[in-house]
């Protein structure tokens, strides 16, 4: 008897879960889809590639478009670009963003909701707005051209992160920071022994955040940078794209690579992304 009812409790769990895990497995297939058609274009020839009748799976591997790729576009150049302006924006990130989200959250002082919600509504001016304005002012202090205009916005701190680690700040109890200052903590010992160390997640979340977008983007280095030898990948793909628009295979070999390492990235710190995401929105 103990079996059987087991046994109908395995077999009403798998029939409850069976269609969520479904659909789950098919939303996934349709985001995996374009990646997957990405990778196989990029092993294709022109012929295949352009083939009246799609070509799910070449005929003949052509692994040799990876290397040609990287030989006929400086890849590993802009790649260190971008991983200079990745990391500065993203070390520049977090020693910021804590700090005044630390401010709007844990400390008491008048206008701070005020000068929260103000910041806060800087996210709906879309970022045409402030484009004409930004460059001029950069233009003036000499900085067209260089990765400073790229990595500078970052030291004011972005309002959406400031937003997500407030929201995590919060869920953090204020007795473990009322037994610090009792024990003699200070506000920055306290923010930096109790609260950066707690809030790991959300830290995690953040740094993800910057890299991938500076890593994908287009509009910023095409206005601020003229010369080729700073471009970023992003920038660098579409030239690729120009001056071999014939040779769609390498264009697809150097776009596989390009996302290679989000992805990457994005495994190594996918449970504290999604830790810091989930908590978030728990205050």
């Amino acid at each position: 008897m103990k079996g059987t009812a087991l046994h109908k409790k395995s077999f009403k769990f798998f029939r409850v879960s069976l269609p969520k895990h479904a659909v789950l497995i098919i939303v996934g297939l349709m985001f995996l889809a374009p990646f997957a058609w990405l990778v196989v274009t990029s092993i294709e020839t022109n012929n295949e590639i352009f083939s009246t009748h799609p070509v799910w799976f070449p005929r003949v591997i052509r692994w040799s478009n990876y290397p040609l790729a990287i030989k006929n576009f400086p890849f590993v150049q802009y790649t260190l670009n971008t991983f200079y302006v990745c990391g500065i924006s993203m070390i520049v990130s977090l020693l910021t963003c804590p700090i005044v989200a630390y401010a709007v959250s844990r400390m008491k002082f008048p206008g701070r909701n005020l000068l929260f919600y103000i910041m806060v509504g800087t996210m709906i001016l879309p970022s045409q707005v402030t484009m004409v304005p930004l460059y001029i002012t950069f233009e003036k202090l000499g900085l067209i051209n260089t990765y400073w205009p790229l990595i500078l916005p970052a030291n004011f701190a972005n309002a959406y992160y400031i937003f997500l680690l407030r929201q995590f700040f919060l869920t953090i109890p204020y007795d473990i920071s009322e037994a610090a200052k009792i024990d003699g903590a200070s506000e920055f010992r306290t923010f930096l022994t109790i609260i950066i160390p707690l809030s790991r997640p959300a830290l995690y979340t953040v740094a993800l955040f910057t890299f991938l977008s500076m890593w994908g983007d287009f509009l910023g280095p095409l206005i601020y940078l003229n010369n080729p030898n700073k471009w970023t990948l992003s920038l660098g793909l579409q030239s690729f794209m120009t001056d071999h628009s014939v040779q769609w295979g390498l264009l697809m070999a150097a776009s596989t690579l390009f996302t290679v390492p989000i992805i990457v990235l994005y495994f190594f710190v996918q449970r504290k992304f999604i830790q810091g995401i989930s908590l978030t929105g728990l205050k």
